[in-house]
């Protein structure tokens, strides 16, 4: 991967790392969950709008490519988002990052019903095990819980946030990342406003949900969205979605930092693990070896002349480049 694959990553494991603990605080206030998307989407909207105007051709783009785009912010916003944020009125923030680290595995499973564009070799495979090892060694002393509605919730974030990045990798790769992104923004916030306006609170939210709110909606969503449609650009849709490996690592980090929780020896090796999955996950295949090329004799059919042919090499077909497909 290259290094600005590698910093689109580590900026994306940072950002997506900490909406959980800000949703967390503000579906606590409590706000409803359509108060908080909506104040999500519409102020990542408010931000990325007046750019991708800027940029011209925004109406024509959207009218182009208007149903991948709609199936894009169904699937990766505005369903996802109202089913974690609901999700987590009744599981800690830890559990739900902790379970949207199954993302990168769904991915690759969903990968084959999209024309398997990324091979994957034993040292991904590899990767992805570890990871989902790092994972389970964080899960066992951080699981606290909760109903069978929350965790179907949360399984249902997973599912949407593992298939919207192969739409948008097949579908969408041509579009400038604030063209695709403001668009379904602004949808997301028309959606959930109507059921905003209606639960919205009487009173004004305390700084700290405030600041929890103005956190989703800048640094969560505006920036990291833009950053991870750049990393699919960037590494394909399969390996863009590791970092969510990264993300419950985040969060504990995050946790002993500024909440003073423990840090045990069960999550350094979690780190460990979830940081060595990481990168073996993104790697890229090794190059093929160059098969052995040997002369032999083949017998033509034509005229019962012996030619010259190299075994195990492909014949050359006109007009060929005589390159494979890498």
């Amino acid at each position: 991967m290259t290094a600005r694959g590698w910093f689109l990553f580590a900026l994306m494991g940072v950002v997506w790392g900490i909406p959980y603990l800000m949703i967390k605080v503000a579906v606590d206030a409590p706000l409803s969950p359509s108060v908080v998307v909506f104040t999500r989407c519409a102020l990542g909207a408010a931000l990325l709008l007046p750019f991708a105007l800027r940029q011209g051709g925004l109406p024509r783009t959207v009218r182009a490519h208007w149903k991948p785009m709609l199936a894009f912010a169904c699937i990766e916003i505005i369903g996802p988002w109202w089913t974690l944020t609901d999700a987590e009125r009744h599981l800690s923030s830890s559990t739900a990052g902790l379970l949207i680290a199954g993302v990168p595995i769904v991915g690759v499973a969903l990968a084959r019903f999209f024309g398997d564009t990324e091979r994957l070799g034993v040292r991904r495979v590899s990767g992805l095990a570890l990871g989902l090892a790092g994972v389970g060694v964080l899960t066992v002393p951080h699981l606290t819980g909760g109903d069978a509605r929350s965790l179907a919730e949360v399984l249902l974030t997973v599912l949407g946030y593992a298939t919207a990045p192969l739409i948008a990798a097949r579908y969408l790769k041509d579009i400038p990342s604030l063209h695709l992104t403001a668009p379904c923004l602004a949808l997301a916030a028309l959606v959930y406003a109507p059921a905003a306006a209606v639960t919205r609170p009487s009173d004004v939210p305390s700084p700290e949900v405030l600041a929890a709110l103005a956190g989703l909606g800048v640094i969560c969503t505006a920036v990291a969205f833009v950053a991870f449609l750049e990393l699919i650009r960037e590494v394909g849709p399969t390996r863009a979605t590791v970092f969510t490996y990264v993300n419950p690592a985040v969060a504990v980090a995050a946790g002993a930092l500024f909440l003073d929780e423990e840090l045990t020896a069960g999550i350094a090796v979690a780190f460990a693990l979830i940081l060595a999955g990481s990168v073996l996950a993104t790697a890229a295949g090794p190059a093929k070896d160059p098969r052995p090329v040997t002369w032999s004799t083949r017998q033509t059919s034509r005229a019962g002349g012996r030619v010259k042919s190299l075994r195990g090499l492909p014949e050359e077909r006109p007009g060929s480049t005589g390159q494979g497909d890498g």
